[in-house]
């Protein structure tokens, strides 16, 4: 046999590399996530409140029944604070290191805690966070669809609930076929508006009603141990109320970024306007809402408020166009975890039939189990504790600790490690009250976990 020169092998080793990087970038440019990076900051803006102010905003008001007053308010300001702060670490965090962008939650967690440690931690948590927040918007998309029904049509035929989440899930067989983030922009921009259309009728509509005849601020469970419980459960409903974090950096992947001009400058921008828009929808209707109706509120604010019926019945409406935004929003990384799998482990051919089938079948199964457990967002204290606190909360600042190392006793890492104790506690807290009761829970193993590993890598030399 002919013996190969050692050029001539170099030359086919370098052809083969070369053809699984021109093929890795063929998949990159297909993946939704990665297919295009010609985002503006206004994008931005609208898909994080599209991500941020959703179905959780109607609930705020209940969360407020379940706190009260003072509780309540510090609640709702400090997670606000917190989550913007911890949304501008993982902004900072995307292109911590020259010529690499982390696109995906789980690639900057395989950066901070290695390979297979960062994807066990953060992947189930990002699609419990994703994919109960899809199914929750089936349901929330049925019932404002069958509200808006009977809203109109007050003589017609009663339709059960599972056939408006059908109708709704119909249109997401549609628009889970475009292709990435910025060929949704025009749905999240509509999703955007209707938000804060539908937030400022819910606390508009309150605020005229005016504070009910013998309104009750008490706490409405009778007993030490049902006033726990349902504190700890408006604690989850506010965390779900503020779980964008598990998109940003999805997010964030599209806009372009060069040396001179990161992409985490428009991003930020975005944010900002993001912030100040969730502002304006989550302390009025929150505030106005529990001042209305006080411990007698619906789970659902609008629930509450059955005149105007046109009014009402065009807010539901609006609630309707903004779940169909914010489902693909949250959708379109799962759709890129589903993709990247098929195409990358199981080498399936990119392309039209793939992407039908996948993202069709991913909108079947969570209509099903919407239609299945209608009652689903019931445990959204539960997921609030176990998956949306951690990602929102908790896992930005043990990254940052991880990867930046802030030296000891400054301001950045007082603030961090102040944070992660009071997180971390409420994560076991939350958990605990769900009856997930051993010698560590689920939360408190997960804390233990991540502090000891940042604790390790605290004599490493950090990114500069």
């Amino acid at each position: 046999m002919k013996a190969v020169a050692p050029s001539e092998k170099d030359a086919e080793n370098s052809t083969v590399e070369l053809t699984k990087s021109d093929r890795q970038k063929a998949i990159d440019d297909w993946l939704p996530i990665t297919s295009s990076r010609n985002a503006k900051w206004w994008y931005s803006a609208f898909h994080n409140v599209t991500a941020m102010v959703g179905a959780g905003v109607l609930s705020l008001p209940y969360a407020m029944s379940e706190l009260g007053w003072g509780p309540g308010v510090a609640v709702l300001v400090l997670s606000w604070i917190i989550t913007l702060f911890t949304l501008w670490q993982m902004v900072e965090m995307h292109e911590m290191v020259p010529g690499k962008r982390f696109d995906r939650y789980h690639e900057l967690g395989q950066y901070a805690f290695g390979d297979k440690l960062g994807l066990w931690i953060v992947v189930p948590q990002q699609l419990i966070c994703e994919v109960g927040v899809c199914i929750v918007y089936m349901v929330t998309g049925g019932k404002s669809l069958k509200k808006f029904h009977d809203t109109v049509c007050l003589d017609c035929k009663n339709i059960k609930l599972s056939y408006f989440i059908m109708i709704f899930a119909s249109v997401h067989f549609v628009l889970s076929q475009l292709p990435n983030f910025n060929s949704i922009s025009g749905v999240s921009l509509a999703a955007a508006v209707m938000s804060l259309s539908y937030s400022t009728i819910a606390w508009g509509a309150s605020a005229h009603k005016g504070k009910q005849e013998g309104v009750e601020y008490g706490y409405k469970a009778h007993s030490t141990a049902g006033t726990v419980f349902n504190f700890f459960s408006a604690l989850g409903d506010v965390a779900f109320a503020y779980a964008g974090h598990n998109v940003v950096l999805e997010i964030q992947a599209t806009i372009p970024s060069t040396p001179e001009k990161p992409s985490k400058k428009p991003m930020w921008k975005g944010v900002v306007v993001a912030y100040i828009v969730v502002a304006l929808c989550y302390f009025p209707v929150a505030l106005v809402g529990y001042w209305a109706f006080g411990n007698s509120v619906e789970d659902n604010i609008l629930l509450s408020l059955v005149k105007p019926r046109w009014l009402i019945a065009m807010a539901n409406m609006f609630v309707v166009v903004h779940v169909i935004g914010s489902y693909q929003i949250y959708a379109m990384p799962v759709f890129d975890m589903i993709e990247t799998v098929l195409v990358k482990k199981l080498f399936f051919p990119p392309g039209l039939p793939l992407r039908l089938i996948a993202r069709s079948v991913y909108v079947a199964v969570t209509m099903f189990i919407g239609i299945t457990f209608p009652f689903f967002g019931a445990l959204l204290g539960f997921f609030g504790g176990f998956a949306f606190s951690p990602t929102t909360y908790f896992l930005p600042c043990v990254m940052w600790l991880a990867i930046y190392k802030p030296k000891k006793f400054s301001l950045s890492w007082i603030i961090n490690w102040v944070n992660l104790y009071f997180a971390g506690n409420f994560v076991d807290d939350l958990l605990t009250n769900w009856r997930f009761k051993a010698d560590h829970t689920p939360g408190k193993d997960l804390q233990v976990l991540l502090l000891s590993y940042c604790r390790a890598k605290s004599n490493e030399k950090p990114i500069r």
